[in-house]
């Protein structure tokens, strides 16, 4: 409502003024202008357009007037009235055929709105012309309307060409935005897909301690003699419930979790290509960030293979995050993926320029808490990240290796995982 209200207000501060832009074919009061055209060009934005064409109609004839006030020395109020009332009933007219055809409803159809608005037009200029000649017979003429036709089909295609032209820009960045919103989607779920995995890995964890308190609990009223062991044994039983309402609460956060991750849901597959490219644009938001100057080269011999959104992303943020952290302050990070002979492995390599890996941590890189990054206050990571993908590249039954990128500089990470359990089954 409050977007057709601006755009009437346009229309009613620019027709008046682009109708002084004009020429007159007919040599006498009746004109052709550029409100027409602007007229048209608004019309395709509004709805309802008849109210809007007779507010336009008005307020070009009290425009009218108002400059014959301010530039004829003798000024006849009734004689400028009657001049310019015609210019009125061509913007009435116009609008209600406009209206009358539905124009609007056929956005979709741009041939259609062409003829549609260039009829409307036709239609305007002969009843404006009706009422500035003595008959209908002068009007209905071809050398009268054959001019206004031309002009009326020549306008409305070159109206609606800009239109259209603002409307593929608008379309386009309409899906940049939904783009982003579902590359920052994907990376959120990503991250959820993440934690789930280090989540089903603490229940189990969680579900080990209960087992060895009770047993502990077990064995202190078996073997402690009565009255000696009362108050550890309790205390074991109040530990053992105690870890497993912990447990409880956890088993409810991992299905819901659970039920945003479904890997039966084909929504959940994406082209490898699309996978790589928005891995890409993350992380070069990610160097910004950090004010990094990094260029990422991608290579993907599979662009249309169908693989599994969250656990191909949730593997390469990893991996593409840990590159552009290892690089100073510039460089490249490099990412490729590729299928084996047998097209039985997936191969992706993450490698980049920085300082590389020393051999001593090589080892005890895959270790849970193991870093080599602190922060500017000397704080260490928390180290689970690789952790997390020795852990899921295991569960793939897949391999991940490490080598150096060249003369012992940069670091290049190696996965080779088995295409059926990340690619989409046909």
């Amino acid at each position: 409502m409050r977007e057709n209200f601006y755009i009437l207000l346009v229309m009613l501060l620019t027709v008046p003024i682009a109708g002084e832009l004009k020429f007159h074919p007919f040599q006498d009061d009746f004109r052709i202008s550029f409100g027409t055209t602007a007229f048209f060009f608004l019309l395709l934005w509004l709805r309802p357009s008849f109210i809007a064409g007779l507010l336009t109609g008005a307020t070009v004839v009290l425009f009218r007037i108002l400059l014959d006030w301010m530039s004829l020395d003798a000024f006849d109020f009734v004689r400028s009235f009657h001049s310019h009332l015609p210019a009125f009933f061509f913007y009435a007219t116009f609008a209600g055929l406009f209206s009358l055809f539905r124009v609007n409803r056929f956005h979709h159809l741009p041939l259609w709105v062409g003829l549609l608005g260039t009829a409307a037009e036709i239609g305007a200029n002969l009843v404006e012309l009706s009422f500035r000649s003595s008959s209908w017979g002068s009007v209905l003429h071809l050398s009268v309307i054959g001019p206004i036709a031309a002009i009326a089909l020549i306008r409305s295609f070159f109206v609606l060409s800009f239109f259209n032209i603002i409307q593929l820009r608008q379309a386009k960045w309409m899906e940049s935005q939904q783009r982003n919103r579902n590359e920052r989607i994907l990376m959120l779920i990503s991250n959820l897909y993440e934690e789930s995995v280090h989540l089903k890995k603490t229940l189990q964890q969680v579900e080990d301690i209960t087992r060895d308190c009770y047993d502990l609990y077990r064995k202190i009223k078996e073997q402690v003699p009565d009255g000696w062991g009362d108050g550890f044994s309790k205390q074991a039983l109040s530990i053992a419930g105690q870890v497993h309402e912990v447990k409880k609460d956890n088993q409810r956060i991992y299905a819901g979790l659970s039920k945003l991750i479904s890997d039966q849901n084909e929504r959940d597959y994406m082209a490898m290509g699309e996978l790589i490219a928005v891995t890409v644009r993350a992380h070069e938001k990610y160097a910004r960030l950090l004010g990094k100057t990094i260029r990422f080269e991608a290579e993907v011999a599979a662009p249309y293979l169908a693989c599994h959104i969250y656990t191909t992303l949730s593997l390469l943020n990893n991996l593409v995050a840990n590159a552009v952290e290892a690089i100073q302050d510039k460089g490249t990070v490099s990412i490729r993926a590729s299928l084996s002979e047998s097209r039985q492995w997936i191969q992706f390599s993450v490698s980049d320029d920085g300082p590389g890996i020393q051999v001593k941590d090589r080892e005890l890189l895959f270790m849970p808490g193991f870093t080599t990054k602190y922060d500017v206050s000397g704080k260490p990571s928390t180290g689970i990240g690789l952790c997390y993908v020795k852990e899921v590249i295991d569960n793939l039954q897949g391999h991940i290796d490490i080598s150096d990128e060249r003369e012992g500089r940069g670091t290049c990470f190696l996965l080779r995982l088995p295409i059926a359990s990340l690619v989409q089954k046909g």
